[in-house]
């Protein structure tokens, strides 16, 4: 019977509940690091057995986490890291490869080895889309087929729980003239929320996402 894998990356300390829809039928879980929080890690782990990398932005909370992993899925080899440029210079004895980080889904074949990136199914970064990989393994053969999640920034469907993606959206607006409350109206935003994020944006010229929400103190 194929074996069902579901293959995620770059949660930050977000997991959505359409992706724990995708992945409740999963016979196991690869998750190729950028987690943020065990918490993360204990929702996955209700759902199925999980095989996970610490990635870049797991401190201190991750230090028991290993950097790659070699394993096996039935007779599929399996090597895991979450940074591209951390794979061994040599993979071909790999059948499937799995890496994370640029939140840019992908899936290649070199020789006999699939290399699969999920993208990110967490906090959005520069306007990319969420993503996962779902994949069956019977035998040697992986077949994977990706899964999208929201609407891209600009349609009416906003994540109001992913800070950065609302302050992404409030500053796109606010560039086309929009003002506070027709943005919040327009996205479900909390007008006292848009009103400082533009205040922020206003008084700190040039200042990025990430910069408005470490003076926001997230």
């Amino acid at each position: 019977m194929p074996m069902k894998v579901g293959i995620i990356s770059d949660t930050h300390d977000l997991l959505r509940q359409e992706v724990i829809n995708a992945l409740s039928d999963s016979d196991v879980i690869l998750h190729a690091g950028d987690i943020c929080s065990q918490t993360i890690l204990d929702r996955l782990e209700a759902i199925a057995p999980v095989y996970v990398v610490r990635g870049n932005a797991d401190k201190e909370w991750a230090g028991h986490l290993p950097v790659f992993l070699d394993f096996t899925l039935g007779d599929v080899r399996v090597y895991m890291t979450h940074k591209k440029k951390d794979l061994p210079d040599d993979h071909a004895a790999y059948d499937l490869v799995v890496i994370g980080h640029s939140h840019k889904y992908g899936v290649v074949k070199q020789g006999n080895t699939v290399i699969c990136n999920p993208g990110s199914c967490g906090q959005r970064r520069f306007h990319l889309p969420v993503t996962i990989a779902k994949a069956q393994i019977e035998g040697k053969q992986i077949e994977i087929r990706r899964l999208d999640f929201a609407m891209p920034i600009g349609g009416q469907k906003l994540d109001t729980n992913n800070t950065y993606e609302v302050i992404e959206t409030v500053l796109k607006e606010y560039a086309k003239g929009h003002g506070q409350k027709r943005i919040a109206e327009k996205y479900g935003i909390d007008p006292a929320l848009a009103e400082q994020i533009i205040r922020l944006y206003v008084t700190h010229p040039g200042v990025t996402v990430d910069g408005i929400m470490t003076k926001m103190g997230l």
